[in-house]
């Protein structure tokens, strides 16, 4: 049966590929912070960025085609977020331009796989 050779485990999705990466990108940029944002600024940017991977792979794991969905809003929601913190992180001079031009990229091209997943899901949930 073709179905089962197709399927793939949450972390062979290029979602969760492409969220990961980005996930060390900010953890290891996130090390340079300043002491005084460990609980502040390097904790949210770490848990929003992290919160891009978790809930792809929650997505991948629900049933039905609306609970996917609705997990991938949030995905799209914590994305956002980790932008704002990049934007903040910038703004401060804690990341140069360089890199904040690139992971800004590299999270809207994100954005727009998300994006793409939650139509691909729409589009099948009216099957």
């Amino acid at each position: 049966m073709g179905g089962e050779k197709d399927y793939k485990k949450f972390y062979q999705t290029d979602i969760w590929q492409i969220a990961f990466d980005l996930l060390k990108k900010v953890y290891s940029l996130s090390l340079k912070f300043p002491e005084v944002e460990k609980y502040a600024l390097t904790s949210q940017i770490r848990r929003s960025s992290n919160s891009i991977l978790a809930n792809s792979a929650e997505a991948h794991g629900r049933f039905y085609f609306k609970d996917k969905i609705r997990v991938m809003y949030i995905v799209r929601g914590e994305l956002e977020e980790t932008q704002s913190h990049l934007w903040v992180a910038y703004s401060q001079k804690y990341i140069n331009k360089e890199d904040f031009l690139k992971l800004g990229k590299d999270y809207e091209n994100l954005k727009v796989k998300i994006n793409n997943q939650i139509n691909n899901w729409h589009e099948q949930n009216k099957k």
